[in-house]
């Protein structure tokens, strides 16, 4: 039996059952190349009701060649799994043992080709539609590579992106999208001076579209390197932070206090007949309700992120296990406080402005003194610091903090200044 590939089935974005099937250009915000400067801005666009309607079509097409690609890969992993006189032809397909791998530069070729008989395929930019099968090329990569969950199948796509631009597509209010058109956005920040688009994502959220545009310069930028007073930082749940300074910043927990008027939407919402208009008024009010939390929380790390580099010229944090903390008892209240995306934007801006960032071992860091490195052991409950061997007392975090702010300056190699013996405040003497 020949190598025949199964018909698609555009309609479910998804190959049929009748016969077998013939991490993206990652936005990386604020990365700082060889003589190459990336920022990333984000603007709200305010698109007519035809270009609503176009944006909306390209996500659906894009959703469905992403679903058909992964089929195509996940039939051919299939197929090199199980016996080849036990397969069940519901699940597996007889492959020829020649038949290659389905690769990104191959499933481009057969984008091409399916172009010429679905008509379909032709409305959205080429680049959109090869950038879709460089998402899933990136997925698997890290599935091999990282330990990620094999991808699956999407029940919506959120975002599309335009790898290239031509020049002058940002005028004034108004961005020039492929085949698209002139849409009005937003211009809640002037575009930078110097600096040209070269890469535009379209995003679909709750609140409405927006546009992450990002803008490259040719320009040398040094490594920041260690200088100034340096500042150790411990992360927690009673307080979200706290500095070797002795600040406390306290934990806003914006999903827990929220979580109140979320959970009375969702009753309202199971009492409602799916898919009927106040079912979907209720869906677009709780997503919204998740864009504003997820904005706050975004919003206070920013804040932060720029107290913190107002003090110091180098901040030093540990290297936490998230995964680890994410899978625990208190994996909830993790997720809120969101550590992972916080480190990467303090990392961020202390890179914007000229502020050192390191990141230390996390292991041992609540359990040692800060001013004469003495193993003092303790438990959760223990919220002081109180060294039996120096005298020196302090809150618990603020210990951790001075022991990260030393381990720092130990990396870097810069001596580490004493503490006074029984200081409360944990401020390093002359």
């Amino acid at each position: 039996m020949g190598y025949k590939p199964r018909p698609f089935d555009l309609a479910q974005g998804k190959p049929s059952r009748a016969a077998f099937l013939n991490k993206h250009t990652i936005i990386y915000s604020g990365c700082y190349n060889v003589g190459m400067l990336n920022i990333t801005y984000e603007y709200k666009l305010e698109p007519t009701l035809e270009q609503e309607a176009v944006i909306e079509d390209w996500l659906e097409i894009c959703r469905k060649v992403y679903n058909y690609a992964l089929a195509e890969r996940k039939d051919w992993a299939r197929s090199r799994k199980s016996p080849i006189d036990a397969c069940r032809l519901d699940r597996e397909y007889i492959i020829p043992v020649d038949a290659k791998r389905p690769t990104f530069s191959g499933q481009c070729k057969s984008l091409a080709a399916a172009k010429k008989e679905i008509p379909e395929l032709k409305r959205p930019h080429t680049h959109v539609l090869q950038q879709v099968l460089r998402i899933l090329e990136a997925a698997f990569v890290a599935m091999w590579e990282r330990g990620h969950g094999f991808p699956r199948f999407k029940k919506r796509m959120r975002s599309f992106v335009f790898p290239q631009l031509n020049k002058g597509v940002v005028q004034g209010s108004r961005v020039n999208l492929p085949k698209i058109g002139w849409v009005k956005m937003r211009l809640s920040r002037p575009v930078p001076e110097g600096f040209e688009a070269k890469q535009i994502r379209v995003v679909k959220r709750a609140s409405g579209y927006y546009v992450m545009i990002v803008f490259q310069s040719d320009v040398e930028v040094p490594a920041v390197q260690p200088h100034g007073e340096p500042l150790g930082v411990d992360v927690g749940l009673e307080s979200y932070l706290a500095t070797s300074a002795g600040e406390l910043v306290e934990n806003p927990r914006f999903f827990a206090n929220g979580q109140r008027k979320l959970k009375s939407l969702q009753r309202q919402l199971k009492r409602k007949k799916k898919g009927s208009n106040r079912w979907l008024k209720l869906q677009k009010k709780i997503a919204r309700h998740h864009e504003y939390l997820a904005n706050a929380r975004k919003d206070f790390q920013f804040k932060l992120a720029h107290h913190l580099c107002d003090r110091a010229g180098m901040i030093f944090v540990e290297k936490l296990n998230l995964k680890g903390l994410a899978k625990g008892m208190l994996a909830k209240h993790c997720l809120d406080a969101a550590w992972g995306n916080y480190l990467s934007i303090q990392e961020w801006v202390c890179s914007k402005r000229g502020v050192y960032f390191g990141g230390v071992e996390a292991s041992g860091t609540s359990q040692e003194c800060p001013a004469c490195a003495a193993v003092v052991k303790k438990d959760l409950s223990v919220r002081v610091h109180q060294c039996p061997e120096c005298g020196y007392t302090t809150n618990r975090d603020v210990a951790a903090a001075q022991v990260v702010r030393n381990r720092g300056l130990a990396a870097v190699g810069h001596t580490v200044k004493k503490l006074k013996e029984g200081n409360a405040d944990g401020h390093p003497t002359n």
